[in-house]
């Protein structure tokens, strides 16, 4: 399965056993103080817990404590809560972490695993992947668990949702559809499906632009993976970090001005900023420890040029 890396690798025998907007820029004297925070999962002590941290690269703080594996972390829409996977129970299921207080929910009770939660746009749904029903594929359920179907009936295996901004579409990958790992899009009501990438190498793991207008991906179709960013139709497919290096799981800023992916570019993975055209890129993370799955939360005021400044010095 492309893209798990590091001690994201644990989770490959679960998945073969189972697959068998933009904002305006305000005058540089009404500079925010917050523009949002990156969640993700580290190893730090010693097994996978989440973190959030700022774009800059200050205030990390460790949110789960939990001897279990803790992972794959999606923001809701208000920045308050942060659904994530977590076996503590047993085996995979999502659960919500209110982020000032440290308040925990447990979200699906299943004997099969869930995974990959994704909060929707207008923060009243979560997609997810799942097994429940033996091929894994995605779900659509309400905060509370209930209401839940499949998005689309047919036997494949369909995971990494990601949400339009408009709440009307969902982008995922499927490795069954086409023989390969390739990006789809969906309607809300499971119509529609058009496949946007058609190499013969994987294209995985899509991230949805604030604007609606592109969609990050990773693919290998260079021999190693790669973030790559296309138009939401699928048109203009273009390499941004070309690096011999593994480059997984972007995820966009809340004013699409940066995508943070992880990468082992420096010998350990670790989270880094870029540019959404690819031209600079810098290291947010550097520690011993593994990090994987960042999400980049939805809520966040755009910086002025001085305060973007800290996310590039000169």
């Amino acid at each position: 399965m492309p893209g798990k890396t590091g001690w994201a690798l644990l989770f490959i025998p679960i998945f073969v056993s189972l697959a068998s907007g933009g904002c305006v820029q305000g005058k540089p004297e009404e500079e925010p103080q917050n523009y949002g925070m990156i969640a993700f999962a580290s190893n730090l002590p010693g097994n996978p817990e989440i973190y959030i941290i700022s774009p800059d690269g200050t205030s990390l703080k460790r949110l789960t404590y939990d001897p279990a594996i803790d992972w794959d972390p999606s923001w809701s829409p208000d920045g308050r809560w942060i659904a994530f996977v977590s076996n503590r129970d047993g085996n995979h299921e999502i659960y919500a972490i209110e982020v000032k207080s440290g308040d925990l929910i447990r979200i699906t009770m299943d004997p099969a695993d869930d995974w990959d939660p994704a909060w929707s746009p207008d923060g009243k749904e979560m997609a997810f992947v799942s097994g429940r029903d033996g091929t894994p594929g995605i779900y659509i359920m309400d905060l509370e668990g209930n209401g839940i179907r499949r998005l689309m009936k047919e036997n494949m295996f369909d995971c990494y949702p990601s949400w339009s901004p408009d709440g009307r579409k969902i982008a995922f990958s499927s490795p069954n559809r086409s023989g390969n790992w390739d990006i789809y899009v969906v309607n809300l009501d499971g119509t529609g499906i058009k496949q946007l990438t058609d190499d013969p190498e994987d294209d995985w793991a899509p991230s949805w632009s604030p604007d609606g207008k592109k969609i990050a991906f990773v693919s290998r179709r260079d021999g190693n993976n790669e973030i790559y960013v296309m138009n939401a139709d699928g048109s203009g497919q273009k390499n941004l970090t070309k690096d011999p290096s593994q480059d997984t799981y972007p995820s966009w800023s809340p004013d699409g001005r940066w995508i943070v992916f992880v990468s082992d570019r420096d010998g350990n993975t670790q989270l880094y900023i870029m540019d959404a055209d690819g031209k600079r890129i810098r290291k947010l993370t550097d520690d011993p420890s593994l990090k994987n799955t960042p999400r980049w939360s939805r809520k966040g005021s755009c910086p002025s040029q001085a305060r973007a400044g800290a996310l590039f010095p000169a």
